[in-house]
């Protein structure tokens, strides 16, 4: 279980990869465990949607028109919760502009900082990263790529890493 000394990871699934590309889920577990996931509202403007990337995450374009929160809200939410906060992440390329496109949307600017978890790995723990990720994986049965638990399944690979069997 996650302690008060692991860092908090997020993790953000997207309408596709690339150009015109844009957040559809955001998610993410804090220093002590807790998960945070929602879904984006597409914006008027945001309408690249990639066929292969939705059978990964297996989020519909209707589900967000219906469910999904008001970029504004999310990105005040993510402020509020992460306020001060290094936030890790495993695609920090992708990651980062997708992150910035919701907060351009909001008008507002991110109260933390989001990193690339490979800056927390040594070089053994970073060859390691994978196997220990896909572990983790399997042990939480989680099959479908959804952001919060995405970000769970980090937090405790790196424990993991760090934690002497």
């Amino acid at each position: 279980m996650p302690t008060a000394s692991a860092p908090a990871f997020i993790d953000i699934e997207a309408s596709g990869f690339g150009r015109g590309s844009y957040p559809i889920e955001i998610g993410f577990v804090d220093p002590q465990g807790q998960l945070f996931c929602t879904l984006v509202q597409p914006q008027a403007d945001w309408s690249h949607w990639d066929e292969q990337a939705a059978a990964l995450h297996g989020i519909a374009r209707e589900l967000l028109d219906s469910h999904g929160k008001p970029c504004d809200w999310v990105a005040a939410q993510l402020n509020q919760r992460l306020a001060g906060q290094t936030v890790y992440c495993d695609g920090w390329g992708q990651d980062y502009p997708w992150l910035q496109r919701l907060f351009e949307a909001a008008e507002q600017a991110p109260s933390f900082r989001l990193e690339d978890l490979r800056t927390l790995l040594s070089e053994s723990e970073a060859a390691a990263w994978h196997g220990v990720v896909r572990r983790v994986r399997e042990e939480l049965s989680i099959g479908r790529h959804r952001a919060s638990s995405d970000a769970k399944v980090l937090q405790i690979a790196l424990q993991r890493l760090r934690t002497p069997p």
